[in-house]
């Protein structure tokens, strides 16, 4: 199941972040119910893990694109405009040192293909014209402390992950030695018994049963959990635990990037035989157009699943920088033929 949010308006915008970046409405609140897009060129890469404002100076914004050529949001830009427009105190030193004539041309081709609102960073002086045009073409005008280059990168980071679509998968997402791993597999199969084990092991847990993934950036899947099962896995026997209120703050992650993707099988003996027992059952699942690596674990008596999805995670890291144990261990087999050979 996947979905997008479609638009956000300038008022949402602000009870929901309004605090955070300590905006003040100046004029324009007739504009309260403009619309905010999202993009429908490609996503963009720049993202980081901590919905913070601290966090979300780390982020470098890009351009995107929506259909009517606005992108998100952005510096002063009078011939690609953005949907929110940021002036900080090198914008407005450049239009107030305009003469007249070409301020105004200015100001005329900034509201010309009607922003969703304007924001004055870094508490500089609003100017009295930009005032009275925002209240003339009923587009919100705030005033913010906050740096411009703090605010446009906050800004473009909330949008972006705000647009972004989702999909909603069945299973435990967990974080197992920083890498962000989907536990899957049948009803009944285990996927919980397995994650409350490795909570014990230090571990932490993302999302039981329903974990979020949306694409933030060509190459970043990010799983969430949705607000009404944070903190929560449902352990069959034990029923529904809060495992903040058992092992405290540390098992719990809010976000992940997804990495792996385990899957839990049951096997019968005959079937245990018929693995490849070199590369084992390494392959890649499509998730929302990108190729996620997936190792499929049998569950057999016996197996300690905990043990092997940590050794999983390790050799997937390994994989990933390059080693692979079966093609050295292939190499060695043939050295040592070749040797005896000789």
């Amino acid at each position: 199941m996947s979905e997008i949010t479609s638009q956000i308006t300038v008022n949402d915008l602000f009870e929901k972040h309004g605090t955070k970046l300590s905006l003040s409405w100046i004029s324009g609140q007739a504009g309260r119910a403009n619309i905010i897009i999202p993009e429908e060129s490609e996503q963009n890469s720049a993202y980081v893990e901590k919905d913070d404002l601290d966090a979300a100076q780390q982020v470098r914004p890009a351009s995107l694109n929506t259909a009517g050529g606005k992108s998100l949001v952005g510096y002063l830009n009078l011939i690609h405009p953005h949907q929110i427009q940021v002036i900080g105190g090198v914008e407005l030193k450049y239009i107030e040192g305009l003469r007249d004539i070409t301020r105004h041309d200015a100001v005329k081709q900034l509201f010309k293909r009607d922003p969703a609102c304007i924001i004055i960073a870094d508490d500089k002086r609003v100017p009295a014209f930009l005032k009275r045009k925002c209240n003339e073409r009923n587009v919100p005008l705030f005033l913010t402390p906050v740096s411009s280059t703090r605010l446009t990168d906050f800004l473009h980071y909330y949008l972006v992950n705000l647009f972004a679509e989702l999909v909603t998968l069945h299973g435990v997402f967990m974080e197992v030695m920083s890498i962000g791993v989907l536990i899957a597999g049948p009803s009944g199969i285990g996927k919980s018994e397995l994650a409350l084990e490795l909570i014990t092991r230090g571990h932490r847990l993302i999302a039981d049963d329903a974990p979020q993934f949306s694409k933030i950036a060509p190459d970043i899947i990010n799983g969430t959990c949705p607000d009404t099962l944070l903190d929560f896995l449902e352990v069959r026997g034990l029923g529904v635990i809060n495992i903040r209120k058992l092992y405290g703050d540390s098992a719990i992650k809010s976000n992940k990037y997804l990495r792996l993707i385990v899957r839990l099988e049951p096997i019968e003996k005959d079937q245990m035989l018929q693995l490849d027992r070199l590369e084992g059952s390494y392959r890649s699942r499509k998730l929302l157009d990108m190729e996620i690596p997936e190792i499929t674990l049998p569950v057999a008596p016996g197996r300690n699943l905990a043990i092997l999805l940590e050794c999983a995670v390790r050799n997937h890291s390994l994989r990933m920088s390059g080693y692979n144990a079966a093609q050295e261990f292939v190499e060695n087999q043939q050295s040592i033929i070749e040797q005896n050979s000789g």
